[in-house]
């Protein structure tokens, strides 16, 4: 694909924050009445959301969208730059939670509840587990969007063959499989660890397993001390285990997730395992060649941890994604940023394509699509994870407000590297989260 007006702004990841928004200010609010709209790029996502505009934009001629498009992580910097200095895009695309409950406070994002109560079909047709992101304070800030995203255990089965090994059902299982992969010069886990949010999915799961959904739910309510929790301590401790048994490949500490080469030593068979969310299969099957199609591929959701307490049913990441308005946009695009939730987010083509991607889609009624489907059974397990699991934790780096968030990233980086404690960890989190 040519160089398009959604793939400049990425190509800008590397240029400082203020330059680059005085490079798009005209993406701003006062775009000549155009509604804006920033989002991620990256294949095959970004190919769907981009879909989506044409589609509105050809369908309605006199109200358009402009778009723009940026790398997962320069684009949690620049929208949270760009909304405090008064320059959002009309249409903010994010992940709900802490984040967006800190947009509310200061006023930057429209309350969508009486929208909503005009258009009870939209709601009406999205999954209900998708809305508690998008709620703060018993409002609607946000129209939950795209797709249901669990974490996954990935694992390569032709390497597992290759070593004579079976997928793990425990955490025991996943600390005996360490040796034997890397005696075979393979890496048990790959992990892009320099993108952070990639190392936080494994405390996730763990806090999960070893203490049951409370602990974290303790710490976003601002319990004090709440990170200090005996269970979070042991959870602290077992990732530092395995990161001591070289359970992950050497160097992850500077490997990207933007760039997919976390996912691309697993369809290589450099590594065994990957734990990363469900929209890593639709990447894997872009990029990885024959092995997805080979049946190369295997998934499961993240083995119970012997002696804990939470359901093994459980699972974590994004339950939705979600399209918030800006308060400071004018009358005219505010009007047309609903028209598009209205009209233009998640239409029967744009369902379709996320499909075919290996994607579920937050709109109900999907099932006979997902069943006709070429990826039919990821895409029954990752709903059938996704609905039926007891609790579904939110992405800690979205649930938490942006300041706890990037001080939990950090020592995410410091506990990985083993040059903080689990106590330390605990710590210096209590510090930015007790109230």
């Amino acid at each position: 694909m040519a160089l398009s007006r959604r793939t400049l702004l990425g190509l800008a990841a590397g240029v400082p924050v203020s330059a680059a928004l005085a490079g798009c200010g005209s993406s701003g609010p006062g775009d000549g009445g155009k509604a804006t709209y920033w989002y991620l790029n990256g294949q095959p996502q970004e190919g769907v959301r981009a879909g989506a505009v044409d589609a509105f934009n050809k369908a309605h001629p006199k109200e358009q969208i402009k778009d723009t498009t940026f790398q997962n992580d320069a684009y949690k910097t620049k929208i949270k730059t760009a909304i405090g200095a008064g320059k959002a895009p009309t249409i903010i695309w994010g992940w709900g939670g802490g984040t967006l409950r800190t947009y509310v406070k200061a006023g930057q994002v429209e309350d969508l509840t009486p929208w909503f109560d005009e258009h009870p079909e939209v709601k009406k047709r999205l999954l209900p587990s998708s809305f508690a992101a998008a709620t703060v304070d018993g409002k609607i800030y946000a129209l939950p969007s795209e797709t249901v995203q669990p974490i996954i255990l990935y694992y390569n089965r032709k390497v597992f063959d290759q070593v004579g090994v079976k997928p793990p059902k425990s955490w025991d299982d996943i600390m005996d499989l360490v040796p034997k992969f890397n005696a075979k010069g393979i890496a048990p886990f790959s992990l892009g660890g320099q993108s952070r949010w990639t190392n936080m999915m494994w405390l996730e799961f763990l806090f999960d397993r070893i203490g049951g959904p409370e602990v974290f739910q303790a710490i976003t309510e601002g319990e004090k001390n709440a990170w200090s929790n005996p269970d979070a301590i042991t959870a602290l401790t077992k990732v530092q285990e395995l990161a001591r048994a070289h359970g992950f490949i050497k160097g992850f500490s500077s490997i990207t997730a933007d760039s997919n080469a976390d996912q691309a030593l697993l369809y290589t068979g450099r590594a065994a395992m990957m734990l990363h969310g469900a929209w890593s299969y639709g990447i894997q099957q872009a990029k990885g060649g024959n092995f997805v199609p080979s049946g190369g591929l295997g998934y499961m959701n993240f083995p119970p941890v012997e002696g804990g307490k939470g359901d093994p049913g459980n699972t974590v990441g994004n339950p939705a994604q979600y399209l918030s308005l800006s308060s400071k946009a004018s009358k005219e695009q505010k009007k047309t940023a609903k028209e598009f939730f209205a009209k233009g987010a998640l239409q029967d083509d744009e369902v379709k394509k996320w499909i075919d991607n290996g994607s579920v889609p937050i709109r109900l009624g999907t099932e006979k699509l997902l069943a006709a489907a070429k990826n039919a059974d990821f895409l029954q397990f990752t709903y059938d994870v996704a609905t039926k699991a007891p609790t579904f934790g939110q992405s800690w780096d979205q649930a938490l407000s942006p300041t706890a968030a990037e001080t939990l990233l950090d020592n995410i980086v410091k506990l990985f590297q083993l040059s903080i404690s689990p106590k330390q960890f605990a710590t210096n989190l209590n510090a930015v989260t007790s109230t």
